[in-house]
């Protein structure tokens, strides 16, 4: 069978699912008779209101989750979410991440050559990218002296909601901020440097992190944008593109939080992709926007998957907390394994069981590898592959994918029929054309030769 045809018997495939056979097999009474119906019952069943008094916000009345069974957990010494603690978690290096160690040349000379070239390669995330270095005096600038006397806390947390989806954030949540999520030490460049600036001696590329840690996180989320990721193969021009506009969007969203918080005299600092001084995954997970999945290193949305970035703001505004989430991820992940078996560069494992890794239980994935195949692609720019086939995010917004991610958030049975209907309906292998709105470059994609790394560097200017 040709692709055009494979593509057009996938297409089929979703046409055929519309028609209400999937929703039949899961038990959706009425799906055929009833789509309207059955589609207003089910979007109200899957609504949920955790805010302490009965509403999230004034702008969003009802948290969007999507149409997940979902269950509130607490977060103490040994778990965070759903995520099992079972040493003492270490405070890590900025320094040791896997676009780092790839710098460093500790993991390919392949690396180091995409690395160098990875930005310039790309016309459009390059422009995206010189808008997204915010002024540092917004990152974390000087307090009012005087504290304006605030509503309390539940109430400024919804206030403090509200203004995030003013700034047109696609959801937010409140965490207490858990003190390993602070590194010890951050890079002083920006992750993608000249080759200059990333081959000085690691005391010169990373300082301590001496600022005082807050006990609260405003985390902030933007989509990554669903029609185009059904128009991606996960690892083309535009993956690098759609990541750099997640990191400005919510880059300009927390600068805009933290300083009004100080206006207001309170500390606060936005941490987002340009000047991170704490890990994103807690936070996401203490604030009750997802549970850490497969990948290891990446926390799922209910309704967004991984198809979101996320800035946040740490403060010491009173706030009430929101609770962390467990919609059945962990059992799902165990079972579907679609993003370790499409991983490009076999980064993503394949064990059933999570192991320990600095204190905590998780999925051990490679970021060497990831980061390699990542930034050496020549098919492409970057790559979400993950991403674009995990069953939690590659779905239009309609009654029957909502009734879909209901059932599979139920136990291990129903993720494992899930994952097998998305499996027969080609979900996360579809290239739906109509959507397809940016250029490829491919001759921009091909790795520098060899020289670009073993000839001198230019002299600095005097």
């Amino acid at each position: 069978m040709s692709n055009e045809q494979k593509q057009q018997s996938k297409i089929n495939r979703r046409n055929f699912l519309k028609a209400g056979v999937a929703a039949t097999a899961m038990g959706v009474v009425g799906a055929l008779t009833a789509p309207a119906k059955v589609a207003s019952a089910a979007g109200e069943a899957f609504k949920y209101t955790p805010a302490p008094k009965g509403q999230w916000s004034k702008l969003h009345p009802v948290h969007d989750m999507g149409s997940v069974s979902l269950r509130f957990v607490e977060h103490n010494d040994h778990w965070l979410g759903t995520t099992k603690i079972v040493g003492p978690i270490k405070k890590t290096s900025q320094y040791d991440s896997g676009f780092d160690r790839v710098a460093e040349g500790k993991v390919s000379q392949r690396g180091q050559l995409g690395l160098y070239n990875l930005i310039p390669k790309d016309p459009m995330s390059l422009a995206i990218v010189m808008g997204t270095a915010l002024p540092k005096p917004l990152v974390e600038g000087p307090v009012a002296p005087v504290k304006t006397e605030i509503p309390d806390p539940e109430q400024m947390s919804m206030h403090i909601k509200d203004l995030a989806y003013f700034l047109r954030a696609d959801d937010v949540g409140i965490g207490k901020m858990p003190s390993y999520a602070y590194w010890f030490e951050k890079t002083i460049y920006e992750p993608f440097g000249t080759r200059e600036l990333l081959e000085l001696p690691r005391e010169q590329c990373v300082k301590p992190i001496t600022e005082p840690e807050m006990p609260y996180a405003i985390v902030v989320m933007v989509d990554q944008n669903l029609k185009t990721t059904l128009a991606s193969t996960g690892y083309d021009a535009i993956s690098q593109s759609q990541s750099f506009l997640g990191y400005h969007s919510t880059g300009v969203i927390s600068v805009i939080i933290a300083q009004y918080i100080r206006n207001l005299g309170y500390n606060a600092r936005a941490q987002y992709a340009v000047d991170y001084t704490a890990n994103m995954p807690p936070l996401i997970i203490a604030a009750g926007l997802g549970e850490l999945c497969r990948t290891g290193d990446c926390a799922i949305h209910p309704r967004l998957g991984f198809r979101n970035k996320v800035a946040a703001v740490t403060t010491d505004l009173p706030l009430a907390p929101d609770k962390p989430i467990d919609f059945g991820l962990l059992d799902f992940c165990r079972i579907c394994k679609k993003c370790a078996e499409n991983c490009p560069n076999g980064a993503i494992s394949l064990d059933d069981d999570m192991k320990e890794v600095n204190g905590y239980l998780r999925w051990k994935n490679d970021a060497d590898k990831c980061a390699e195949f990542r930034v050496s692609n020549e098919e492409g720019v970057c790559c979400g592959r993950c991403m674009k086939v995990c069953p939690w995010n590659s779905k239009e917004d309609s009654w029957f994918h909502q009734a879909g991610t209901w059932f599979g958030s139920q136990n291990k049975t129903s993720a494992s029929m899930l994952k097998a209907i998305d499996d027969m309906f080609g979900y996360g292998t579809e290239q739906i054309e109509k959507y397809k709105w940016w250029l490829e470059w491919p001759e921009k994609y091909k790795l520098p030769p060899v020289s670009v790394l073993t000839a001198p560097l230019p002299k600095a200017p005097l």
